[in-house]
Order: structure tokens, then C-alpha cells, then sequence
């Protein structure tokens, strides 16, 4: 396997999922699509169950239909609700319990369904031929000897409107545990840290300022410097759209798009294959994803595209703005089958790269309180997905070269970062495993002492895969073991935030300018520094009041 060059500890298998499986190498035959009738998912997990069983409800035709493991959720419903605990899922600690007493409820209806179909049979056979009920004993066939035509149609029309019911029960129980299943967060690896606080794996480059009293060095935020250059305008962003988005202009502009061709050539080299996926998706797609419409806390959290009654009475499947290019990308296999050529041991994983505009809600008081570039609506962001065989091994080799490659750009950008084992208490639904990497911001060293993510990568072991009906079969159509591949994702360049940090961590106070890093000066006609705008010679339009 592909070690990661992190001084980390070894990845180890999930609790109560350890097998033994095939390491997947990096080299071999590569995952590719079964030419397989497509099947049908969706996953949905608010924060409140009445919600989730209303989502369900109305649940698309064309969604993906989900298939969790509810059988290993109710063989271990102490590892579920623990880890829901752990995840500061307080609410979907109870629901493995909740599920047990379901099946248990499920199981008694489909006993009396039993019978009830068992009198019935007897009740027909005794209208068709009086004489083929013999034994007198049975319980369940007592009594029809003695039982007119009249009184026999008279039973089974009752018992068929009983039945019914029951059927109609067992329906309602068997989706009240689906919804349940569906809105337990993945189990967490064995690496991630339990409880608030994320342990620091490693440094990239040297702190700027490692003894901060020591320095007479002027920091200034990258609003300052934004305006002060005139590279950031916030104000007419506000007038245009509202709080959160903003212009880039001239050399802001130019770095974001040097940043975006860096990052996208280094992870094509790397043999990432590039994608150019839409921005716009279903709102089943996300949820399946681990993207909910709102938080814990019940905060906005993606932008839902309004429907007309006409749409929404014809059931045309709701639509949101893509937060970020992981939705399409992992939404490119739903209800397909992936096959693996050749020895499963030497199955390639499927990478991609994609560049795409972000869209993020994030109302409420986590926007509120942060200003400027670190915490926006709409941004651009360059995305690394893999699709790869469902071990362990497999997942790791490909996390590990995301959060290498992570490392790559960001030290060769000269920024100084930490890279941090994230906590369960910050991992989404899907991740069982979760690397973020903050780089230094001097405006933020009053919050969190200066660090601010930049980059994040996460394992979802096959989580999402089974809510998006993505299977995996070998060569000979036959599923293999575990049957769903895993996926893992991780950001290459958060664009705001990494302008916002070589603008704050480049400034020169003495010269006013701004020094851009060596390779990206490729990217931006040779410049190595961002200058005021009375450097500028070039005359023209101004701006009045």
C-alpha cells in the first residue's frame, strides 16, 4: 500500500467492519461501468425524524434507491448508538434501539400475516371442495366444517381486510426503519480522535511568526490589503447579491484562475482524470451524498431552486445548487454497476479532478461573525473523488496520495500549515475518517491562534455508494465481497481562502506590494509582486460616489 508521507499512525479497519480483503495497488486494471439496467435511491437524514419520513415520502421515482446495511445495524445496535454519541449525533443515538424494537414489531405482524393468509387458503379450499378439510385438529382450520357458504365468503372478506391492514403496517414499519438507518452517521475509524479536540499530525514550512512579541512585523488582514490594492470589492458584491459574495479584480482575478490551472496540472500529472461537472443537481443526489438541506442546529445549508406548482404537482424531482463538485462527481455512477477486469487485487481506482463554482448557505451566526474572503457564499473550488475497490487498504492509498498532494500545493505555495486528525465531533455523516489542513491567517490570530482550513480529505468507506445504488461486480457479473465501492474526496484548492492567506502572509508594509508565489508566477505573466494601484500608469474610467 502507498504510504502517505505524514508521520501518521497506520489506518486501521473500522470497529466490528474488519475483514480480510485484497490490497488495492495503485497500478493494474482500472474500475469501469457494467453496461447494466440502471436501478433506483436516495438517502435522506435531517435532524428530525419527521422530516426524514416526509422526505421519504415524497421520495423521486428516479432517485437512487438506498441499501443500507440495516441487518448489521441491528446485530450491533450498541456500536451505532456509541458512535452516534461520539459523533455528537445526540438525536440518532437512540434510533439502533429504535430499529431493533421496529423489526422485532415487523416480525410479529408478519406472524399474524401468516396465519391470517394460512385461515384464508383453508377457507377457499372449504368453498371449492366441502370435503378437503379433514383434519380436526388443526387450530387453524377449526370450525370451517361447521360453517355455511354464507358465513365462509363472510370470513374471508373480513380476513382480506385484515390482512390488509397489516400489510399496510408492515409497510409503515419497514419505512420508518429505512429512515432510521439512513440517518445514522457512518461508523468512525479507529484514527479519528473521540470527543472536540483534532491532534496535529504534522507542520508544512516555518511558522512567520514563531515568537509573535518578539516581531515588529505589520500583519494586515486580506480586506485591508484587498482594498488597499484594489484587488477585492466587497461593496458592490453587497449591492449586487448580499453579505458573503464579492468581485476579484485584476491580479486577485488572475491569481485565482493561476491557482485554479496549478492545482488542476499537478493533479492531472498525478493521473487524476479532469471533469467538467454541472453545477446544478438534484436535491436527492446531495442528500445521499451526506449534504442535508439544514444542520444540527437547523441551519440553511444549501441553496434549493424554487419550483413552480406545476412542477411540484407533477412530482419533477426538486433541484439545489451543487456546494461543492463531490455531489455530481459521485453522482456520475448512482444506479450504475462498476466493474473491476482482471484480478480484483489489481484493480485500479477511478480518480477525478473537477473545477466548479460552490454554492454554501451557511446562515446564521458562523458567517456572521467572519468577514472578508474565509467564510463565502459562491466560490471556486478545484475537487479531487475517488471511486476504489471496498477495503480499507484500497481508501487509504487513495486518501493518502489526496493529502499528499494537498501538502505538495500548499508548501509550494509557501504557506505555513498544520495538518490535523480531525475529531468526531467535526465529521460529516459520510466520513469515517477525516484530514483537514489549516494554513496560517495573521487576521485570525485572535480566533484559534491564526489557523484557518484551507484543505480537507475523507474516507466514506462505501456510505455513499449505497445510497447512490452504486455496485461493484467482477469480470464474471458476480458481486464481490462487500459489494459497494468506497469513495473518498478531498479538496485540492479552496480558491478564497488560499487568495486570502498569500495576500496576508506576502505583505510587505515597506513596499505596500504583495509577493506571489514562485510557482505561480508562470500563471501570471511573469509578475513577482502585486503593486498599488497608483503604481499603475494606466489611465481611465473612476468610480464616483
Amino acid at each position: 500500500m502507498r504510504p502517505s508521507r505524514l508521520a501518521m499512525r497506520p489506518y486501521t479497519c473500522l470497529p466490528c467492519l474488519t475483514r480480510t480483503r485484497p490490497v488495492f495497488p495503485s497500478r493494474g486494471s482500472t474500475l469501469r461501468l457494467a453496461q447494466t439496467p440502471r436501478i433506483a435511491s436516495l438517502h435522506n437524514s435531517s435532524r428530525f425524524l419527521q422530516q426524514e419520513q416526509s422526505s421519504a415520502a415524497s421520495r423521486p421515482s428516479i432517485a437512487p434507491k438506498p441499501v443500507v446495511d440495516i441487518k448489521h445495524i441491528r446485530q450491533n445496535p450498541d456500536l451505532y448508538a456509541q458512535n452516534c454519541i461520539e459523533r455528537n449525533y445526540h438525536q440518532q443515538a437512540a434510533y439502533p434501539h429504535r430499529i431493533n424494537d421496529l423489526h422485532a414489531q415487523w416480525q410479529a405482524k408478519q406472524r399474524e400475516a401468516r396465519s391470517l393468509r394460512e385461515r384464508s387458503n383453508i377457507l377457499r379450499r372449504q368453498l371449492i371442495d366441502p370435503g378437503s378439510i379433514r383434519d380436526e385438529t388443526d387450530t387453524i382450520a377449526a370450525g370451517t366444517q361447521l360453517l355455511t357458504r354464507d358465513e365462509l365468503i363472510a370470513e374471508a372478506r373480513k380476513l382480506k381486510a385484515l390482512l390488509s391492514t397489516i400489510e399496510a403496517e408492515e409497510t409503515r414499519i419497514l419505512s420508518e426503519i429505512e429512515v432510521l438507518a439512513l440517518s445514522i452517521p457512518n461508523l468512525t475509524s479507529a484514527e479519528s480522535p473521540r470527543g472536540p479536540e483534532p491532534q496535529v499530525l504534522s507542520l508544512i514550512n516555518e511558522h512567520p511568526e514563531p515568537v509573535p512579541s518578539a516581531s515588529d512585523r505589520v500583519w494586515r488582514s486580506h480586506v485591508h490589503i484587498g482594498n488597499e490594492l484594489g484587488l477585492l470589492d466587497f461593496a458592490s458584491a453587497g449591492t449586487t447579491s448580499g453579505w458573503g459574495w464579492y468581485f476579484l479584480l485584476d491580479e486577485a482575478a488572475q491569481l485565482e484562475q493561476a491557482l485554479i490551472g496549478y492545482a488542476l496540472d499537478l493533479a492531472v500529472r498525478s493521473g487524476w482524470r479532469q471533469v467538467s461537472p454541472p453545477s446544478i443537481v438534484y436535491s436527492h443526489m446531495a442528500s445521499a451524498c451526506g449534504f442535508q438541506p439544514r444542520d444540527q442546529n437547523g441551519e440553511t445549508q444549501i441553496y434549493s431552486l424554487s419550483q413552480s406548482p406545476d412542477d411540484a404537482a407533477r412530482g419533477k424531482p426538486e433541484l439545489s445548487l451543487a456546494g461543492t463538485s463531490e455531489i455530481p462527481l459521485a453522482g456520475m455512477h448512482a444506479n450504475k454497476t462498476l466493474l473491476c477486469p482482471g484480478d480484483m487485487s489489481e484493480c485500479s481506482p477511478l480518480k477525478y479532478v473537477a473545477v466548479s463554482r460552490c454554492y454554501r448557505a451557511e446562515a446564521g451566526s458562523r458567517g456572521l461573525e467572519t468577514k472578508g474572503l474565509y467564510r463565502v457564499h459562491e466560490f471556486t473550488k478545484v475537487e479531487l473523488f475517488g471511486w476504489t475497490y471496498p477495503s480499507l487498504a484500497a481508501a487509504s492509498e487513495v486518501f493518502n496520495e489526496i493529502v499528499d498532494l494537498q501538502t505538495d500545493l500548499l508548501s509550494s505555495l509557501g504557506l505555513h500549515c498544520r495538518v490535523l486528525e480531525m475529531p468526531t465531533h467535526d465529521l460529516g455523516a459520510s466520513a469515517a475518517r477525516k484530514i483537514d489542513i489549516e494554513a496560517f491567517f495573521p487576521s485570525r490570530r485572535e480566533r484559534n491562534d491564526g489557523w484557518g482550513e484551507v484543505t480537507s480529505a475523507s474516507i466514506c468507506t462505501d456510505y455513499q455508494a449505497r445510497r447512490l445504488a452504486t455496485r461493484l461486480k467482477g469480470e464474471d457479473g458476480k458481486m464481490i465481497e462487500g459489494g459497494y465501492p468506497f469513495t473518498v474526496n478531498g479538496t485540492a484548492m479552496a480558491v478564497p481562502r488560499v487568495v486570502a492567506a498569500l495576500l496576508e502572509n506576502g505583505w510587505d508594509e515597506e513596499t505596500m506590494t504583495v509577493s506571489i508565489p514562485e510557482v505561480l508566477r508562470g500563471w501570471m505573466g511573469g509578475r513577482e509582486r502585486i503593486g498599488p494601484r497608483k503604481m499603475k500608469s494606466q489611465k481611465g474610467w473612476g468610480v464616483g460616489v
